[in-house]
């Protein structure tokens, strides 16, 4: 909110931009102007973060919204609808509870723009209604966003922050480390400072940490569960990890590796804390594994080697990266955020999330004769001298 509001003059006014010769006498601009009435459909991991931030960039823009938070949270969604009611008008601004029917029958109303964040799947459910009305879709979904640490990178370093950035919120985070990549002569260095770090950060006993979450609900504990013994009968090695508590919804820390390739675990987005870790011995064979893949919503990299990063950088599509870190580059909001393709379409936070629900609208002043009238019929021989002239030097 402060960040916009620091800003929000500037992106409003007029934005003059370059106008070509062959309309001398004319200036351009771009003017940004409300989209209208916007949807905005949000997830349950972080229901606050992923409910406003979207909303602000939605008045931001000088739109009207309605809200629908995830059913998963509901006390959080109470909480959210009775700040909305205090903050705004029903005019302005609602939020409307319920399931998923909720949102279904939302989705056929016409609004002029819908903002999602969630899965892959529902979101081509989304833009596939988005699209009976032509209504413009911003989606903010996820996938499998790889880590590569090559034979360079601070193995302690990395492990600190990847032990962080995958085990936050018990790894159910869109932007968390979904597996690691990682050079084979370097694997189990890295394993015994993970080792390290989770005990650091969660103690020998990771259950009784106040510092560790839970699964959200009944359904997503199952789905990993249910991955984590895929991944055992396919004879995987459990490095760490691997305790389980139906009762509690508790999944500890864990990290998998010697996955076979049609592994659930190196198949789906994980979202949880299973962390699968794959070996590759040439950089080239870490690269065309990703690229075999989704086009990852985020990608990490850990490295000390210019050549190595760059190589990374040039080779491979993501719709953000971290080098030597994860996750961060979400807070920052002069970055856009969001993915591209199957992990997203459109871009959020700061000016990009204003721009996201704002119409650019091209706007042309003449001020004085313009040389485009010498174009007009009738098409004497001059003119067309003149026209082609035009298309050669301009």
């Amino acid at each position: 909110i402060k960040y916009v509001k620091r800003h929000l003059r500037s992106w409003m006014k007029l934005q003059r931009v370059e106008t070509p010769i062959t309309l001398l006498g004319s200036s351009s601009y771009i003017k940004y102007e409300p989209k209208g009435v916007c949807l905005i459909i949000s997830p349950w991991n972080f229901p606050f973060n992923l409910t406003f931030g979207p909303l602000i960039s939605a008045i931001a823009a000088g739109n009207t919204a309605i809200i629908k938070p995830s059913e998963m949270t509901p006390h959080s969604s109470e909480m959210m609808a009775t700040i909305v009611k205090e903050v705004f008008n029903e005019d302005e601004v609602v939020l409307i509870q319920g399931e998923v029917e909720v949102s279904q029958n939302l989705l056929k109303l016409p609004f002029n723009h819908i903002f999602f964040t969630g899965s892959p799947n529902v979101g081509k459910i989304v833009m596939e209604a988005a699209a009976k009305h032509l209504s413009s879709v911003t989606l903010e979904l996820g996938g499998k966003s790889p880590t590569i640490i090559d034979e360079t990178a601070n193995l302690k370093t990395a492990a600190k922050k990847v032990m962080w950035g995958k085990y936050l919120n018990c790894g159910q985070i869109c932007v968390s480390p979904d597996y690691v990549l990682i050079k084979d002569s370097v694997k189990d260095k890295f394993l015994t400072e993970c080792k390290s770090w989770l005990i650091t950060y969660f103690t020998e006993n990771p259950k009784q940490s106040d510092d560790y979450g839970r699964i959200v609900n009944q359904k997503h504990y199952e789905r990993l569960k249910a991955h984590f013994t895929d991944a055992q009968q396919k004879n995987a090695v459990v490095e760490v990890g691997g305790q389980f508590d139906d009762n509690a919804k508790y999944i500890a820390p864990t990290i998998i590796s010697q996955l076979p390739n049609d592994a659930n675990l190196l198949n789906e987005e994980i979202f949880g804390p299973l962390l699968p870790i794959v070996t590759y011995t040439t950089l080239d064979e870490a690269i065309a594994y990703v690229n075999a893949k989704e086009k990852p919503l985020a990608l990490y990299i850990y490295s000390k080697s210019k050549r190595n990063i760059k190589k990374l950088l040039n080779n491979t599509r993501a719709g953000g990266t971290c080098i030597n870190n994860n996750v961060v580059h979400y807070a920052n909001h002069n970055l856009p955020f969001g993915g591209t393709n199957n992990s997203g379409i459109g871009k959020s936070h700061g000016f990009f999330g204003f721009k996201a629900f704002s119409n650019e609208r091209a706007l042309i002043k003449q001020h004085t004769f313009g040389i485009t009238e010498l174009l007009f019929p009738p098409y004497t021989n001059f003119k067309e001298r003149l026209s082609k002239m035009t298309i050669k030097w301009f």
